[in-house]
């Protein structure tokens, strides 16, 4: 029976007796039969952490190398492949060590935890090909004339300690303590080749809080990816989301583009708002998600009804009608809010939206869009954009195989 129970189950058994005791049993099993549903495969053709249904918590990280030898970088997508695989799977990184005077190969802090739906999503970023003139790793031929570090937009207000990076780590679980140990634990076998140039916790309303098919809000109250591709339609997303053989690089077929964005976002004085400026400001009914003048979050907007002013219905410096343009734009949001404690400057809060969107080509999607934007969205007024970063997306790994292998052959 103590075997059955686990190492938990022995201790909660001693705590109790009778009828307790044997409901411990049934809750353990419990556990480790949804610890089982709680695993995302890591393999695949394309990365998980992209079409997966976001999860409660993000930890993110953009790298720097310092490592100089191809070999040395071979090695460490490696070695990080193998990592991510075990903790992907609830699995420790590296076998235990019973020597009291070596350091454990694994922190430590996920032990007994489920995987939480843990996904692992690798990128690089420009610097990797060629920085500051210099090809690092022999690969400037490889580089897709697509990743170049994004163009400054009007209000931007970037910040170096935000901005940029060689590497990128996406850890997104259900737990956020389990997502800051896949991307510590990553970062440590990284120790000698790689350092942290900037990092990012964020998260979402939780699962047991909130039906899972809901658009989440964000820390304005408004939701947030209302128009997003349909992941489930292949055609759709290898036409905005996946780099297909042909656009330039193929060995980048199945990655994509990631833009990140850190957007701070001004909530004392979106606060002070009238619930009508708020809905002029993002073109949509804040209760419901629908464009102004209609009911449902997903009905489509009228861009050419007026209201008893003659005025448009959805003003044409709102988010929504400027995010659509001409509708041909389109990419796959998965952005997080973010909450960091006081902004020592002004004494408010400092919290905002870690936004992420991936997409098949930044030239043709998020660029063209975020100019309309920086020019003319009201939503201006109440944010500003203070960290900024653009990675390719690694193509999916089989079994056997490693992260950025395609890049190296």
């Amino acid at each position: 029976m103590l075997k059955t129970a686990g190492a938990a189950g022995v201790g909660l058994l001693i705590g109790g007796s009778g009828i307790g005791g044997l409901l411990t049993l049934t809750d353990a099993k419990q556990t480790k039969e949804q610890s089982k549903k709680d695993i995302v495969p890591f393999y695949g053709g394309h990365q998980a952490g992209i079409t997966t249904p976001a999860q409660n918590h993000i930890y993110f990280a953009a790298l720097d190398l310092t490592a100089t030898d191809r070999n040395e970088l071979v090695k460490l997508f490696k070695d990080w492949t193998s990592a991510a695989a075990a903790m992907t799977e609830g699995k420790a990184v590296g076998e235990l060590s019973s020597n009291e005077y070596v350091p454990p190969k694994d922190t430590g802090e996920a032990a007994g935890l489920s995987a939480a739906n843990l996904t692992i999503t690798f990128g690089v970023g420009p610097g990797l090909f060629v920085k500051n003139g210099v090809d690092r790793f022999g690969l400037k031929s490889r580089k897709p004339k697509e990743l170049n570090d994004l163009p400054s937009f009007e209000f931007d207000a970037l910040e170096e300690q935000w901005t940029g990076g060689d590497i990128c780590i996406q850890a997104c679980a259900d737990d956020l303590q389990v997502a800051f140990h896949a991307v510590r634990n990553l970062v440590r076998i990284a120790r000698g080749k790689a350092v942290i140039h900037w990092a990012q916790s964020g998260f979402q309303r939780a699962k047991q809080a909130g039906s899972e098919k809901e658009t989440p809000r964000n820390l304005f109250g408004f939701k947030d990816g209302s128009i997003n591709p349909d992941v489930a339609n292949q055609k759709e997303m290898n036409g905005q989301v996946w780099v297909q053989p042909g656009d330039g690089q193929d060995w980048l077929a199945g990655g994509s583009y990631m833009v990140v964005r850190k957007i701070q976002m001004f909530i004392e004085v979106w606060d002070r708002s009238t619930l009508r400026e708020q809905e002029a400001t993002f073109g949509r009914h804040r209760d419901t998600g629908a464009p102004l003048g209609q009911k449902n979050e997903f009905d489509k907007a009228d861009f050419n009804a007026k209201d008893k002013n003659g005025q448009p219905v959805v003003p044409i410096d709102s988010h929504m009608r400027l995010a659509k343009g001409d509708g041909k734009q389109q990419i796959l949001r998965r952005g997080y809010s973010y909450a960091d404690g006081m902004d020592p400057q002004t004494g408010s809060f400092d919290a905002g939206l870690l936004f992420i969107g991936f997409q098949r080509n930044p030239e043709t999607q998020f660029i063209p869009m975020q100019k309309r934007l920086a020019r003319n969205d009201k939503l201006n007024e109440y944010t500003s954009h203070k960290g900024s970063a653009i990675f390719a997306i690694l193509p999916g790994v089989e079994r056997n195989g490693s992260i950025g292998e395609t890049l190296f052959l």
